[in-house]
């Protein structure tokens, strides 16, 4: 796409995903009894399971949850595109931002400016934490399951009674009829609500999305052993001088509950820019995290803008790009970007007309002073890194680790 035409596109889709046109929340509470039938949670699974599969959904009839999440890439991108695209139209419409995984986000608090772990010093402020997709913008389980249902980079569905339209014609409107009771789709807001419990419900379900079936659980339960390699990375992993990984990614087991590899907060890293997102093509555009521009409530916090939410590294080995922009394609590399950001910035960051490193591209200049400088962040360029080259090796192995078992068939 050229740049004038994602020009074009970007504007009036924006509107849509960030409130211009939006229906009114419904009047009633999202969990009332409102179904001909109950159904019971294995009954809801299964039917979330089928609804994440089925195109029908989709303005364009090409796309499904699944396009994007793919269960055979731990609930990611199956693919090396920085974003994916949708949309209803032939050529389709790039997203913004890259496609994270759906795994391991059961215990994922709404989203808070001051946020208090109750399992470490209950007394300090955290900082934003919580809330689902980058931007920790849908603040349940629920937003997020119907958020890829309205928006223009993805299914692209003009609002809840078209989305209903096309489930009623589906093949799966069989399976919402046994579900929920043949009464379901003659009221839309019922059958819509119906939809949406029965994605969150299957998105909740841990045989497929919090399986810990990986050889570092087993690792934990004792039943297995790290490798040289892996156990180095691990201690590299943890070391506040080093990796210093764990800070964000936390790695301990609390109360008999295994790590998560996350603390859900929200750290502005200073990624390079990527040429390969489309909306990229416009200088003056930036995507701010947190305080915009698909999250409009935080517009006016300017220390929050840059920030975006830590991800999970569980089955972090399984993807094809890294970042929120997916400007790095490596696994290995983007270990490394942590060690050289600040030392070697000459080997991420694009340089200007006079020859000059242009640090931090993706943010405007007046916003990086909230990129993160914690270990392994840190040092004058030419300095020494804060990992080795088989340091950086050795916490790729231990990574690799953090990788689910294939899912079983269903």
């Amino acid at each position: 796409m050229r740049a004038a035409v994602a020009g074009v596109l970007l504007m009036p889709v924006l509107a849509l995903v960030t409130g211009a046109g939006a229906q009114a929340p419904p009047a009633v509470p999202f969990y009332a009894p409102s179904f001909p039938h109950q159904p019971d949670a294995a009954q809801l699974t299964a039917l979330g399971r089928q609804l994440f599969a089925e195109k029908a959904l989709s303005g364009s009839g090409r796309m499904s949850c699944a396009s994007c999440h793919d269960p055979a890439h731990a609930y990611g991108p199956p693919n090396g595109r920085a974003v994916q695209w949708g949309g209803n139209g032939l050529r389709g419409v790039p997203g913004l931002r890259a496609v994270p995984s759906l795994m391991y986000r059961q215990t994922t608090p709404p989203f808070s400016e001051h946020f208090f772990d109750n399992d470490g010093n209950d007394s300090e402020d955290q900082g934003p934490t919580g809330g689902y997709a980058w931007d920790g913008r849908a603040s349940s389980a629920h937003e997020q399951a119907e958020a890829p249902l309205l928006s223009p980079f993805e299914m692209a569905n003009r609002g809840r009674a078209q989305v209903v339209k096309r489930l009623a014609a589906s093949r799966s409107a069989a399976a919402m009829r046994t579900t929920f009771g043949p009464q379901v789709f003659d009221d839309p807001a019922v059958a819509w609500k119906g939809l949406v419990l029965a994605l969150e419900v299957f998105q909740q379900s841990p045989q497929d999305f919090a399986p810990f079936s990986s050889r570092y659980d087993d690792y934990l339960r004792g039943h297995a052993t790290l490798t040289p390699a892996e156990a180095r990375g691990l201690q590299v992993f943890n070391d506040a001088r080093k990796g210093n990984c764990a800070s964000c990614h936390l790695s301990e087991v609390k109360r008999g509950a295994f790590p998560l590899f996350t603390d859900m907060g929200h750290i502005a890293l200073g990624v390079p820019r990527n040429p390969a997102i489309p909306a990229n093509r416009q200088p003056d555009w930036y995507d701010l995290g947190l305080c915009g521009p698909l999250r409009q409530d935080l517009r006016q916090h300017t220390d929050y803008c840059g920030r975006f939410k830590t991800p999970s590294l569980r089955n972090v080995a399984t993807r094809r790009v890294f970042f929120h922009n997916g400007a790095v394609t490596r696994l290995d590399q983007a270990v490394r970007f942590y060690a050289e950001r600040d030392v070697h910035p000459e080997h991420w960051y694009r340089k200007d007309a006079r020859g000059q490193v242009r640090k931090f591209d993706d943010l405007p200049a007046a916003y990086h002073r909230n990129v993160n400088q914690e270990p392994p962040f840190g040092g004058s360029p030419g300095g020494r890194a804060a990992m080795s080259d088989q340091d950086i090796a050795d916490v790729v192995a231990f990574l690799k680790t953090l990788t689910d078992r294939p899912p079983r068939a269903p």
